[in-house]
């Protein structure tokens, strides 16, 4: 019998769900200084993208591609970091993070710059529906 998926307690707290997509949560953290999705695969006990088998691993770089496109249209950016950390949860997650020449943590990494702004109540919906709204526009 396999262990079921269930989300890591850290990011349930720091991030709120936005769409279930064919393989992962994506989720939105909860930080309104940056536009920063999570992709956490629903599968149990992985840490490590190349955990993952074939299909799945081809499915989560599609589901990056995606996203990242879709960040990119919600919360125009110079770049969008891409990072598989797993330093801290060690439940296998991807993050997406639209960066802005000068935003509160430029040029450095987002972890460690400073306490997060948790978004105000309309923003955070705002934002959710926008994200949520692109992608579900994708079956895939």
């Amino acid at each position: 019998m396999s262990t079921p998926f269930v989300l890591d307690a850290r990011l349930a707290a720091d991030s709120v769900p936005v769409i279930e997509l064919p393989l992962c949560s994506a989720r939105l953290m909860n930080d309104a200084r940056f536009a920063w999705l999570l992709l956490v695969p629903r599968r149990a006990d992985r840490s490590e993208i190349h955990d993952l088998d074939r299909t799945d691993q081809d499915q989560l770089w599609r589901e990056i591609r995606f996203a990242t496109a879709v960040l990119r249209d919600v919360a125009p950016c110079d770049r969008v970091n891409l990072g598989a950390l797993g330093n801290i949860v060690r439940q296998l997650h991807v993050h997406l993070v639209a960066r802005v020449v000068g935003d509160a943590a430029w040029p450095g990494p987002v972890w460690g710059s400073g306490a997060a702004q948790p978004y105000e109540a309309a923003s955070l919906e705002a934002r959710i529906a926008a994200l949520r709204q692109r992608l579900a526009e994708s079956g895939d």
